[in-house]
């Protein structure tokens, strides 16, 4: 009998698709990075939902939003390297340089509950 191979279904799927996303609904700011990586410039936007490898955020279509920014949530003052996914017209999609850690997420998560 020879032996069946199943495809990994996490390959068709893209990333920002399959981690669990969590609703928090909290303002945050996108840092520019300028010139030797300078951090002067910054719009608000509106976080929706936070994973591992991402988020959906919300900002005004007339704003062009750039490639690669920090993303600062407010009340913690940590900055996520990111990585801009997909616009469409005010809804952001934008996966993180990095997966964030557990523990950092699970405090964001929480944060957005005591509110």
């Amino acid at each position: 009998m020879p032996l069946q191979v199943i495809p990994d279904a996490k390959q068709t799927v893209p990333p920002d698709k399959v981690y669990e996303k969590f609703t928090i609904d909290r303002p945050g700011k996108i840092i520019f990075v300028g010139r030797h990586l300078s951090t002067k410039n910054n719009l608000r936007c509106l976080i929706h939902s936070i994973s591992l490898y991402g988020a959906e955020l919300e900002v005004s279509p007339q704003v062009p939003v750039p490639s690669n920014f920090f993303l600062e949530i407010l009340g913690i003052h940590d900055e996520i390297g990111c990585t801009l996914i997909r616009r469409e017209e005010e809804k952001v999609t934008v996966g993180f340089n990095m997966l964030i850690d557990a523990e950092f997420l699970h405090h964001v998560v929480r944060l957005s509950f005591e509110l």
